[in-house]
């Protein structure tokens, strides 16, 4: 489904040389060359009526968005013998996205080791075994590719764009990844004191730092309320055989997709992955495979107070469902009716969204946003601001009240107008072979399987007003919150106060 709102942002690792496109020569610059006289460019004929540049125009669009759906490349997914499973999507690109994704993240670490992931991540694009320190990345810019990595709570990625034709190639560098970090301590040194300096980077980004205040307190005690990224302390201990066993005993084969969108094809995908990846374990030492610990949701709070800072920043969620509960797709629908918001949106008072108008009008935020964060088996469903110190008590009636009001009243017109948005914005976010390489392997370590488009459409065409009504009650009425508040934010009611907001009394 659509990505978590807190998505960290991957680091570009290795340039690409741009690729030169053609142009007309009749334009002036700013536009791509198109056959013929659709170009604009008149040249030595004569070009045809306005009448028949409508009609090619009206032709040209005739396709309907169900037939689109429809034609989208079909996802072909091979396991090989160790229970790594291939999966790809094929389209007649010059360029193609190649990935790993690992089903491990924050999630599996300990209080010891939390932050080896995101330290292993630093590492990974520093050299292997077979090609140390500048040659890898020598290598990589040699085919003019781009190598980007991530990792989140439960999962972990490395992916290649590269030209088509470089696919083999590509595969061959994951796999060297993978299986043959270098980990080296000079390196580990170095990259040591680059997390350090990220972390307190971090610290001024005051909208991560709410989301990481409210999993700590939402989840406290369980392993989602850690952070990604690790405690300084952590980082400033970890040694070269913490990372080792964080690799030994989690980048298992059966926990592994590969994932290509582009122009690959799917039979030279699995024979380079046979060759590259076949040596990957699938066995775990004594045959203990981690098994993940329920992780409770507690209604709580956090407040770091600190009026020396111009803005407040709030977040308030509920524990939602994971990922493959069928709940998650009226739940989207109805963070897409409350909608979200910020002063640089044109439009004003006449925003569909009845918060944001609320909003406009009487000054109540600088933005505010919706989220529904999914994990394997648990979730926070809920929504963030940033206001002035004297909006926050206003803010937060009015958000929780639309909270309220779709557990009560939702309406048939706001739920259709919701359903056009999740769908435009389902299909936009797969715009190029990177996203769709994404959804790709997410989807089968999440699903295990690839949902089409097509039936994420039929989900979402089947959510009217009164599911949304019900399943927002289920999750969101007379439910403890948690809530995370970070800034001047001395206006922020007692707990209890936002707590008696979640339900309405009616007679």
């Amino acid at each position: 489904m659509l990505r978590t709102p807190r998505p960290r942002l991957p680091r570009r690792r290795a340039g690409a040389r741009a690729v030169r496109q053609r142009r007309c020569r009749g334009h002036d610059g700013g536009f791509l060359c198109v056959p013929g006289w659709l170009c604009g460019w008149a040249g030595s004929a004569p070009g045809p009526s306005p009448l028949a540049l409508m009609t090619l125009t009206r032709n040209r669009g005739a396709a309907t968005y169900a037939q689109t759906l429809q034609n989208i490349p079909e996802t072909q997914v091979t396991t090989l013998d160790n229970g790594l499973r291939v999966a790809s999507e094929e389209s007649n690109q010059p360029t193609c996205t190649v990935g790993v994704w690992i089903a491990v993240g924050s999630r599996y670490e300990n209080e010891k080791n939390n932050g080896a992931g995101y330290f292993l991540e630093h590492l990974a694009f520093k050299g292997t075994k077979n090609r140390p320190g500048t040659a890898f990345e020598k290598e990589v810019e040699s085919m003019g590719a781009h190598l980007n990595g991530y990792t989140s709570r439960e999962q972990t990625a490395y992916y290649i764009k590269a030209l088509s034709k470089d696919v083999p190639k590509v595969v061959e560098l994951l796999a060297d990844i993978v299986q043959n970090c270098a980990l080296e301590e000079s390196q580990i040194e170095k990259e040591r004191g680059v997390i350090l300096q990220e972390l307190k980077e971090n610290d001024s980004n005051l909208t991560e730092v709410t989301f990481d205040y409210l999993h700590a307190t939402a989840f406290q005690g369980t392993a989602l309320a850690r952070t990604v990224e690790g405690t300084t302390e952590n980082i400033k201990h970890l040694t070269r055989a913490d990372i080792a066993s964080y690799v030994d005993s989690h980048f298992k084969a059966p926990r592994m997709v590969l994932a290509a969108a582009g122009g690959v094809s799917h039979k030279e995908l699995v024979d380079a992955a046979k060759q590259h990846f076949s040596g990957v374990p699938f066995k775990y030492k004594e045959d203990a495979v981690p098994v993940l610990s329920r992780c409770r949701f507690t209604g709580s709070e956090i407040r770091a107070r600190d009026d020396a800072l111009p803005v407040a920043h709030v977040a308030l969620a509920v524990e939602g469902p994971g990922w493959a509960n069928p709940d998650n797709i009226v739940l989207n629908v109805a963070n897409a009716i409350i909608g979200r918001y910020d002063r640089t949106f044109g439009g004003g008072k006449n925003q569909s969204s009845r918060l944001a108008t609320l909003a406009v009008e009487h000054n109540l935020c600088h933005s505010f946003q919706t989220f529904n964060t999914s994990y394997s088996d648990t979730g926070l469903f809920g929504f963030h601001f940033a206001s002035d110190p004297l909006s926050i008590d206003d803010m937060m009636y009015c958000a929780q009240g639309e909270w309220m009001r779709l557990c009560t009243s939702a309406t048939e017109s706001e739920v259709k107008r919701a359903k056009n948005y999740l769908r435009n914005a389902l299909v936009a976010q797969l715009d190029g072979t990177t996203p769709v390489c994404e959804n790709i392997g997410s989807h089968l370590l999440n699903y295990g399987r690839r949902i089409p488009l097509e039936e994420w459409d039929a989900r979402i065409a089947a959510v009217d007003a009164r599911m949304v009504r019900d399943v927002c009650s289920k999750y969101i009425y007379d439910k403890c919150p948690a809530i995370a508040a970070v800034g001047p934010i001395e206006q922020l009611l007692d707990y209890n106060r936002i707590r008696s907001a979640m339900y309405w009394v009616r007679f």
